[in-house]
Order: structure tokens, then sequence, then C-alpha cells
């Protein structure tokens, strides 16, 4: 019994090396076009929004901890507001109108076009999180989309889809980590070149 966990543990240890060094193969290039464009966003006066459901929540707050803190280095703080924390608007929003509004509402509250909106869904389907990045494509906003190896509806609402090249969500997720991980650092890196040497 013990050695066949080890082995299954050690298995997916493996599996997960290998899909995160092919995520990181295929959005390096994006990502840092999509930083360029983030670091000019705020210097505009814009802002990043970010939501997901579940673990996908705990990443969008995650990301904009880094932001409005810090990530590497000490700096200004950044613009950036995760929807999934305000636990009274999301509980009336989705008891008066529905789950598939929780995220939307608050896009189109707080969202100004030029700003950059993350939506989060490992299944690239979750009916809250397509609807709130209508909206924000709508208000003109950049769309940004992390999911799994199936895009979805995300595939033609977001200028950026960044795909975790898995089907499964423990995979999916920690590809996404490490996205945030890199994005924060290439969003400082364009803001605040002098600070990296």
């Amino acid at each position: 019994m013990t050695t066949d966990l080890t082995q299954h543990l050690a298995a997916g240890f493996n599996e997960g090396a290998d899909t995160l060094r092919e995520f990181g193969r295929e959005c390096s290039a994006p990502l840092v076009e999509l930083a360029q464009r983030t670091a000019a966003a705020i210097k505009d006066g814009g802002k990043v929004l970010v939501f997901g459901n579940g673990g996908s929540a705990a990443d969008a707050q995650h990301l904009t901890a880094e932001f409005v803190n810090r990530f590497r280095i000490d700096r200004p703080p950044l613009p950036a507001i995760a929807l999934t924390t305000d636990s009274s608007a999301l509980t009336s929003i989705g008891n008066d109108f529905g789950f598939d509004q929780v995220f939307d509402k608050p896009v189109r509250a707080l969202a100004r076009a030029g700003d950059v909106v993350i939506g989060i869904t490992t299944s690239g389907t979750s009916p809250n999180v397509v609807r709130a990045l209508t909206s924000a494509r709508d208000l003109g906003c950049l769309c940004v989309g992390l999911t799994g190896a199936e895009g979805g509806p995300l595939e033609t609402l977001c200028r950026f889809l960044f795909r975790a090249p898995s089907r499964v969500t423990p995979r999916i997720q920690e590809c996404h980590i490490a996205w945030v991980h890199a994005y924060c650092d290439a969003v400082d890196r364009v803001l605040f070149p002098e600070a990296h040497g």
C-alpha cells in the first residue's frame, strides 16, 4: 500500500511538471504582450479585475494580493480587484438575480474601457465567468481567460486566452497559479525595470 501510494504521488508530481513545462512554452510570448498591455493600462489610470469560482476564486485573490501589496520587489501598489471577496454583494446578487450574474454586475459597475478583466475557469464554460467576460468585452475592456485544454466560449471572448494543456483539474490549477506568478513578475518588470537590474 505504502509503495503503491508513493508511486502514485510521484507520478502525479511528474505529470504536473510535464504539464507545466508545456504550458510555459506555449504561454510565455503572449504573456509578455499581456504584461506590456497591462502596464500601459495601469499607466493610463486603468485597473485589473479578476474573478473565478472555487479554487479559481482563490487564484483571483492571490493575483490581486500580489498586485496591491507586492510580488518580489517593493514598489507602489498596483490597482487590482478580486470580484470574489464581497460576500454581501455576491450573496445578494445570487439570491436576487441568480448565480450567473455574481461577477457580471460588479464588472458592469466597476469596469471601464481599457481595464484588464481576467476570468478564470478550469472548464472554460462557467456561466458566471462567461457572462462577466461578455459584458467586459462589450465595455471595451481587455479580456483575458485562464482555462484548461478546452477553451469553450472564452475562445471568442478573450483577446488573450491561456489554456493549460490538461483536462485534469489539479493540473490545470497548478498551471494557473504558476501563470499568476509569471504575470505578476512580468508586469513588475515592465513597470519597474530599474528595480530588476
